[in-house]
């Protein structure tokens, strides 16, 4: 089926979200100036917070972020709909003395972050992105424009290129981002061009690279929508399109939870296992008036929405994927279920999930993994482990997950907003 007008906007817009949130903490401040655009109050951790009924929040920590309405008649008792995701995605990190070069080269020292498909990142033109730290303990963030490569060895001087394929991490992985003596270059002076600081005052920095191109629709009747860092800012990007939307009379409280650190686990403080969500959602109960016993009568009155990518049906590939179970492209979000909890979805989840999206008028598929092949996991378990909400992971199918650049349904992008609006409003 052709993309419709409204899912080609929408793909459009998210092509506008992944060129302005090219590292965790861009997208952390690019959903907190949306928000902040649609009238959410920024708060600052280490201040005293003022909650007022029908008011807007939005919190930033590190490249997490934390965002929610309060309802006209919230009480102490009020559940929460959260809908979770990650701003993180699998890349290459700044070493420490990250300029480097041999034979007249500029290169860039890294070390792999997650688990990227290596070869994706070949031969693409890459930026570098993410905060610089300063001496007086300021963080700024910085981004550059096309400047990295990682050139692929010619066919001429491996003939076995297109046989096998295996690049060493260490020494195969570096990108090269000029001419010259590494000596008297200086790569973290890029950044801090960029930055608009003087180099000289930064003390520590957190960098990775991103794909340089933009995200497009396309193919036949623009069904396709490939860009880097779908996964997951395909589901952060409808998190906060929802919550935008999310209106002021609902039961219940809506909140968006955008984590960290999810591609290497997530046991960091803004990663889905630290205490950020614990933190933000004690605060709004507490400013709400409510006690002990009534935060857990909360908790237990709540559900979280565990947003990430799965994978689609692949055509080249399909004995990869469950005989039965094929989720595919343009055909709506997935349900995600693992007979060993690495996905928290159970039967009240899907029965929820199901409602939600029948509220939207969207049609869901079930996600599940070959049986022989290992299943990755998600926020969900570890949210509903931490907090014992009641949590169903979800997402869009793709293909090329953890590529520089993935490939999405045009139809699922929006589709997944608004089951996230449904979850928000119902």
């Amino acid at each position: 089926m052709p993309a419709s007008a409204a899912a080609r906007a929408h793909a459009d817009d998210l092509a506008d979200f992944v060129a302005a949130s090219p590292s965790s903490f861009h997208a952390a401040a690019e959903v907190a100036r949306r928000l902040e655009d649609a009238g959410f109050t920024s708060l600052v951790e280490a201040e005293a917070w003022s909650l007022a009924a029908g008011g807007r929040y939005v919190v930033v920590r590190d490249g997490a972020v934390i965002a929610w309405v309060v309802p006209r008649a919230a009480d102490a008792r009020t559940g929460i709909h959260v809908f979770g995701a990650h701003s993180d995605s699998p890349a290459l990190k700044l070493k420490p003395k990250p300029t480097t070069g041999r034979f007249g080269w500029l290169q860039a020292g890294v070390e792999i972050y997650g688990g990227p498909l290596l070869n994706s990142w070949l031969d693409r033109e890459l930026r570098l992105a993410g905060r610089l730290v300063l001496d007086d303990g300021s963080a700024v963030l910085t981004a550059t424009g096309p400047l990295l490569r990682l050139p692929q060895l010619a066919i001429h001087l491996d003939r076995e290129a297109n046989d096998h394929l295996a690049l060493n991490k260490q020494t195969q992985t570096q990108p090269v981002w000029g001419l010259g003596d590494a000596a008297s270059a200086d790569l973290l002076g890029e950044l801090a061009a960029a930055a608009g600081i003087d180099a000289a005052r930064i003390r520590g920095y957190d960098i990775v690279t991103a794909d340089a191109a933009r995200g497009a629709v396309f193919g036949k009747d623009d069904v396709f929508f490939a860009s880097g860092r779908l996964d997951d800012l395909a589901s952060v990007h409808a998190g906060v399109t929802a919550l935008v939307a999310a209106p002021s009379d609902t039961a219940h409280i809506p909140m968006l939870a955008v984590f960290d650190h999810e591609e290497v686990g997530s046991a960091t403080r803004s990663g889905a296992a630290g205490p950020f969500l614990s933190d933000v959602i004690e605060r709004v109960q507490r400013g709400l008036g409510a006690d002990r016993d009534e935060q857990l009568r909360a908790l237990a009155a709540s559900w979280c929405v565990s947003s990430d990518v799965g994978h689609s049906v692949h055509p080249n590939y399909p004995d990869k994927h469950d005989p039965v179970v094929q989720p595919v492209l343009g055909s709506g979000p997935i349900l995600k279920i693992n007979a060993n909890q690495r996905y928290a979805t159970d039967a009240a989840g899907a029965a929820a999930w199901h409602g939600w999206c029948e509220a939207a008028g969207v049609v869901s598929q079930e996600f599940v993994s070959n049986n022989a092949v290992p299943c990755g996991s998600t926020i969900g378990p570890i949210t509903a482990t931490r907090l014992g909400i009641r949590t169903v992971d979800v997402g869009i199918p793709i293909l090329s997950m953890h590529s520089a650049r993935e490939l999405a349904g045009t139809a699922d992008l929006v589709a997944l907003t608004r089951a996230a609006e449904a979850f928000f409003s119902s």
